[in-house]
């Protein structure tokens, strides 16, 4: 719901703030007062197109801010885009726009983009002039429209699993496509794979092969050495004349016989006693290593051609001789994908078994358009008598196409016969504007009531055996009616008020417009007014009520004054019985 409307420096507006409250508020005043101002400014804020002529002459800069209480469904997109809530939980959109037309945005006091006002403003507000009807000629807000009433959500199942459901089929059917037009290169590069994958297998490359590969053959081809090596070690430690460990005996015999007449000796001895074991120790390591260590030429040959076959295969594919158990997994996982790819016959399988799921899938969806679109006109056409159309017919058409397309089986056209006796036909083409907007009015009212729908699909859908679906909810929670009423009068204008004020104790409604009788139904009434002051002219917006309002009302009679003010009153009358009334059925 739109809370408050704060404009500075916008057209004839110098400083102005609205506070705005739930049910059916009427904006009046004399031609040219400036009514539609707010309308535009309300536009600006909702990420409509910035314009230097808003801007107030003298004036450096245009600024209008709009403050809404945001539906709960806006709240994870807010999240998304990182605006946390302003205070009270209140959703602040604001705008301004200089004198050379360059425009900022802010959400939530943080800065954002016009296209980001835009996504917000779809949850949070929709404006209707006397043209703005024409989505109702427009297949996708249609079937959005008969799809809301059919509590067809496009987040939950079936509409979701129609959704998925196609792209399954979708991503299937372009696979199988793309096989058929590769068939032939998918062969050679699968002959490629094949070759690769032969000559890597015959080698059969371990994964933790290579480092300790290496490290055999090191020790087998210096073998020799590493034999003259321990041998000299030997002979140094044990078996020459004068080795380490006879000196190191001869050391311990000569401190032996002293080591009683001074203990710090024993220390030493100790260190002389310890290094003995350790030469003992390695020569036994020593000796063991010789006994076991023979030179091996023919492992070593093989040694020789398995390193060799290694580094011919990473030279050949240009890889690191570690990286060959690798590349050898890669092509077998890339022949595996070719393989799948060229099964044209399990390719095929795929693609029916997928449009299966999508049939299904739309063809749940068609059950409950189906169970809503007989109730849903004929609620429409009863509203239209009440609107100038006596006699006149609205129908919901659900078209084949001849084609299967994402949203379905059908598609959904509006038609309407606009007097008794002739033929219903697409909006489009029988419409005037003006005719439109009553529709569109009669729509509006009458998708914010619960339809029923008791047929199995509507069921299906969301209902319970034997009961209506519940209510649509409204696609806003606020609507704004810019003088739709143009053109019309007498009875059609009290019935087009009557039913704004029903439409109100479901949504938030500002209606610009200048019938008494619409204007007598509103909840609030702001009367826009103009006056000079100083060299300028500017706007102010007024909250009217008792006799300011029944004067108001009076003006837009056009009556005696006498006569004007007592019709007023009556008019006041009968819109607050109305609206008692309907608060009755309610309770």
């Amino acid at each position: 719901m739109l809370r408050r409307l704060s404009l500075r420096d916008v057209a004839i507006v110098a400083e102005l703030e609205v506070e705005f409250g739930p049910g059916f508020t009427a904006l009046t005043g004399e031609t040219g007062a400036g009514k539609s101002i707010l309308i535009d400014a309300l536009q600006l804020a909702l990420g409509g197109r910035a314009d230097a002529t808003l801007v107030r002459e003298g004036a450096t800069r245009a600024e209008v801010s709009a403050e809404f209480d945001p539906p709960a469904a806006l709240g994870p997109w807010l999240e998304e885009q990182g605006y946390s809530g302003g205070d009270d939980g209140a959703l602040l959109l604001r705008r301004a726009v200089d004198a050379q037309g360059k425009s900022r945005a802010w959400i939530n006091g943080s800065p954002a983009t016009v296209a980001q006002l835009r996504a917000a403003a779809d949850a949070l507000v929709d404006i209707h002039g006397q043209h703005a009807w024409q989505s109702l000629t427009r297949a996708p807000a249609v079937r959005a429209l008969l799809d809301a009433q059919a509590g067809l959500d496009a987040r939950s199942a079936p509409l979701a699993d129609m959704d998925a459901a196609w792209r399954g089929w979708r991503q299937a059917a372009a696979a199988l496509a793309d096989a058929r037009a590769r068939r032939d290169t998918l062969e050679r590069e699968r002959e490629r794979l094949a070759w690769q994958i032969g000559e890597l297998d015959k080698l059969s490359p371990g994964a933790d092969e290579w480092e300790p590969l290496n490290a055999e053959h090191s020790r087998l081809a210096h073998g020799q050495a590493l034999l003259d090596g321990a041998r000299a070690a030997l002979a140094a430690l044990a078996d020459d004349e004068g080795n380490a460990g006879s000196a190191l005996a001869r050391a311990a015999d000569a401190l032996a016989g002293v080591v009683g007449y001074d203990p710090e000796l024993r220390n030493v001895t100790e260190v002389i006693a310890a290094a003995q074991a350790q030469i003992d120790d390695a020569a036994h390591t020593l000796g063991s290593y010789l006994a076991r260590s023979e030179p091996d030429p023919e492992r070593l040959a093989e040694l020789d051609a398995r390193i060799a076959a290694w580094l011919g295969l990473a030279r050949r594919y240009r890889r690191t001789p570690a990286e060959l158990p690798h590349f050898l997994a890669q092509c077998k996982a890339e022949r595996h994908a070719l393989d799948a790819a060229a099964d044209l016959e399990g390719l095929e399988r795929t693609v029916a078994e997928a449009q299966r799921a999508w049939r299904d899938a739309a063809a749940q969806v068609s059950r409950a358009r189906r169970g809503t679109v007989a109730p849903l006109a004929d609620a429409v056409s009863a509203a239209m008598q009440q609107l100038g159309m006596a006699g006149g017919r609205f129908e919901v058409a659900l078209l084949p196409q001849a084609e299967p397309q994402p949203f379905g089986l059908e598609s959904v056209e509006l038609r309407v016969a606009g007097h008794a006796g002739s033929t219903p036909r697409p909006l489009a083409k029988v419409a005037s504007g003006g005719e439109l907007s009553r529709l569109a009015l009669a729509i509006a009212v009458t998708t914010s009531q619960p339809v029923a729908t008791t047929t199995p699909a509507a069921r299906t859908a969301g209902g319970t055996e034997g009961a209506p679906a519940a209510p649509a909810a409204q696609p806003v929670p606020t609507l704004v009616f810019d003088e739709i009423d143009a053109g019309i009068g007498g009875q059609v204008a009290d019935h087009v008020g009557r039913m704004m004020k029903q439409l109100g104790a479901h949504a938030q409604v500002l209606a610009v417009t200048h019938l008494a009788q619409v204007a007598a139904c509103a909840d609030r009434h702001y009367v826009v007014a103009k006056s000079l002051e100083g060299r300028q002219t500017l706007a102010r917006v007024a909250a009217v009520e008792g006799e300011t309002r029944v004067a108001e009302i009076a003006r837009m009679l056009g009556g005696e004054r006498l006569s004007g003010t007592a019709h007023a009153e009556a008019l006041l009358a009968s819109g607050v019985r109305v609206g008692a009334a309907r608060a009755g059925r309610r309770r």
